[in-house]
């Protein structure tokens, strides 16, 4: 299999590299030899115009426009997280890079690894959200296993976009909205250029992020590497090492038609330090006493990650067309010593073992789009679209002889397969002031996974599914002058039963029947405005979330669709240039951030009664971020920011240690040109009044949030 796995990739690779190369060398018809043809040279005229339609790159802020290259975003709520607008993040915290966006929930930790809820949904992995690099899902599995464990650094992030869950029916049936990371591509002004930045932080933290970029002639490049390592903030074993690069081609980077490739290579290995407890029984390791202790002196998590990509994008008269091929060669690994509980030692006889697991994804997927202008002056817009998608997983579980052991006597052998085919559609219908967006999504999926176990032997479980589900949305808005705006959409959503859900990697683990997959509708109706310095977004929401997939596995609590659960509340953006007041310098600028989100959750019908009228896990009652960012041309920055977040639980059971208590974090971040060279300082202090809090809790324990710490650093352009 892993020959297979690695011939599949090259194959693809080559494939691409040969696609690639045959439209550079296709001939560009040309009159320049032509000895009939008498050339005058013409006065330069410019026009400048302001385009119906923006490409799927080049986009402006803060709000997606109607129309954006193949997609159509009128009548939905998007955000566009900018983070040019702030100085440089350090260390990928996306508690700042979240800082311009309400909705989403962090649960921070203290590995690479990235966890955004949604409302109310839980976090972990981003598993509700569907999450995209460049129109591509970079989800370990789609449906299967929609862990999210590999995200693009921050500093090869030119924006990331952000589509509510209710007008994300054309990226993923997920609930929790579509989150796009768009990357930077080649620059087309220079032949050759670039930029080193090095930071310096407590814990021995270093980051290095390296980059070269151009256009010569046809062909343009970008290409990067990324460092990071850190000791980490725990007394032991929250060590981090990173290393990631990319080279990335583009053929016809302006032209009407443009190819561009792509391969990437990620590779990340931490150490998992374990979770604390608030008790102070003889094996745990308590909260209160050192938030810094470990609990896991050998629990190891390694991740690789190598992808190609192939996209086309050409221009057509009335519209566009676009295509993607992707092809990811993925592996999770881990090494956990038995014998530990919540936030406890691990002891006994088990604590001399460890389990190791291994899970392999290979996927490859293809994507066209193809939008049409339609009607008397194309003020009607048609989106069609069709995704495929396969993924081979295997699984291995094995038992280790040691608490650190690498390899182990074979326990459990798993193999998973996915095939997954879309269609989806919508029509922008405008009249006067009025747009209308109805859209379908047509999901197809055959799921299917057969689980061995090897030692102890026991009867192999297998479980095969195959499902189509058609899901509707209508999005609307009406234009209030030429800057503001009343928007509503409403959509469907679903979460099919993943594969530890489908057949449980245990024999221990009780499933209560068959499972269905999890259903959604929600709804946004908002009022957005853009003037004079002033942004402004608020709206309503709505949503239902019936036969989500939950329980324990036990007896008393085994895994079931556990009844219906809803989500409501309010929601606020604002961001103001203060400058504006004066009309003074536009040189300058000085502006205030506001995001606010007032959730009201509750679960309002339950199979077993057990957690019927609980809020659902992290949902708290409102969590703010806010912020004042100073702004000297491109030459200096500086930003503080302010994020506070209400109680909530890490367990639909609101057990009494699943507790989050309310937190307030602020952090203070820098950077400063010298003068008018090449070099950047940067600086900055995370966690500014050291507050104590934590916003992630697992089965191990408490994960606490860091500390204060300072970094510093500087960056070097040429």
């Amino acid at each position: 299999m892993p020959f297979v796995r690695q011939l599949s990739l090259k194959v693809f690779i080559l494939l691409a590299c040969a696609a690639f190369n045959a439209a550079a060398q296709s001939p560009v018809p040309t009159d320049m030899d032509d000895p009939r043809i008498v050339r005058v040279q013409l006065p330069r005229v410019v026009v400048v115009a302001e385009a119906e339609a923006e490409s799927d790159h080049v986009v402006q802020g803060p709000f997606l426009p109607d129309l954006q290259g193949v997609k159509i975003n009128a009548g939905k709520k998007t955000t566009i997280i900018d983070l040019d607008a702030l100085p440089k993040i350090h260390a990928g915290n996306y508690r700042l890079a979240l800082i311009q966006t309400p909705s989403l929930v962090l649960s921070e930790e203290s590995t690479p690894l990235l966890s955004i809820g949604y409302r109310g949904l839980e976090p972990h992995r981003a598993q509700y959200t569907q999450v995209l690099k460049d129109g591509i899902p970079i989800h370990a599995d789609q449906f299967g296993y929609p862990e999210a464990y590999y995200v693009p650094p921050l500093e090869t992030v030119d924006r990331i976009e952000f589509i509510r869950g209710g007008g994300s029916l054309m990226y993923g049936p997920q609930p929790g909205g579509a989150l796009n990371y768009v990357t930077h591509r080649p620059s087309t002004d220079r032949a050759f250029g670039g930029a080193a930045t090095h930071t310096f932080g407590a814990d021995s933290t270093w980051s290095n992020f390296t980059y070269i970029d151009g256009t010569s002639d046809r062909l343009g490049y970008y290409a990067y590497y990324n460092h990071r390592e850190t000791d980490g903030t725990r007394r032991a074993n929250s060590d981090v090492d990173l290393d990631a690069g990319q080279v990335k081609l583009a053929l016809d980077a302006e032209g009407p038609t443009r190819w561009f490739a792509t391969l990437e290579s990620y590779r990340e290995a931490h150490g998992e330090p374990g979770g604390l407890t608030l008790t102070r029984g003889p094996n745990d390791v308590n909260y209160n006493v050192d938030r810094d202790a470990s609990s896991r002196q050998f629990d190891r998590f390694e991740l690789d990650r190598d992808a190609a990509t192939l996209t086309l994008e050409q221009d057509l008269d009335a519209g566009q067309f676009s295509a993607r091929a992707w092809a990811v060669d993925y592996t999770r690994h881990s090494r956990r010593q038995r014998g530990g509980g919540f936030g406890s030692v691990p002891v006994g006889a088990n604590a001399a073992t460890n389990d190791i697991e291994t899970q392999q994804f290979d996927s490859f997927g293809i994507e066209g789009r193809y939008r049409r202008d339609w009607g008397i002056d194309g003020q009607h817009t048609l989106a069609v679209g069709s995704q495929f998608f396969t993924s081979d997983s295997p699984r291995t579980d094995a038992r280790g002889a040691s608490a650190d052991a690498r390899n182990g006597l074979l326990r459990i052998a798993s193999q998973r397969d996915l095939d997954y085919t879309s269609v989806f559609a919508e029509n922008l219908f405008r009249v006067g002031r009025l747009s209308l967006t109805p859209g379908v999504r047509i999901e197809s999926y055959e799921q299917s996974v057969e689980t061995q176990f090897v030692n102890p032997a026991s009867a192999p479980r297998r479980r095969s599914e195959a499902n189509t589900v058609a899901l509707f949305g209508l999005g609307a808005s009406w234009d209030i002058g030429d800057r503001s705006r009343l928007y509503f959409n409403a959509s469907e959503s679903y979460r099919p039963v993943i594969f530890t859900e489908s057949v449980p990697n245990s024999t221990t683990t009780v499933v209560a029947g068959d499972l269905n997959e999890g259903t959604s509708w929600q709804a946004d109706l908002g009022y957005r405005t853009q003037a004079s310095g002033l942004v402004f977004d608020t709206s309503l929401f709505y949503m239902a979330f019936e036969d989500k997939v939950g329980g324990a596995g036990t007896v008393t609590d085994p895994i079931r669709n556990i009844g219906k659960i809803e989500y409501r509340g309010f929601e606020a953006s604002t961001q103001y240039d203060l400058f504006q007041l004066g009309n003074g310098d536009r040189t300058r600028q000085l502006n205030a951030l506001l995001n606010l989100t007032v959730l009201d959750a509750e679960i309002t019908r339950d199979a077993a009664a057990a957690r019927l009228g609980n809020a659902p896990q992290f949902a708290p009652d409102y969590f703010v971020r806010l912020g004042l960012v100073y702004g000297h041309r491109d030459d200096r920055k500086l930003g503080l920011f302010g994020t506070f977040v209400d109680d909530s639980f890490a367990d639909d059971a609101n057990s009494s240690n699943r507790l989050m208590p309310a937190y307030q974090v602020w952090d203070l971040t820098a950077e400063w040109r010298l003068g008018s060279s090449r070099w950047i300082l940067l600086g900055g202090v995370y966690n500014l009044f050291d507050e104590k809090y934590y916003s992630r809790i697992r089965n191990d324990g408490i994960d606490p949030a860091p500390g204060r710490n300072a970094y510093f650093g500087f960056r070097g352009e040429f």
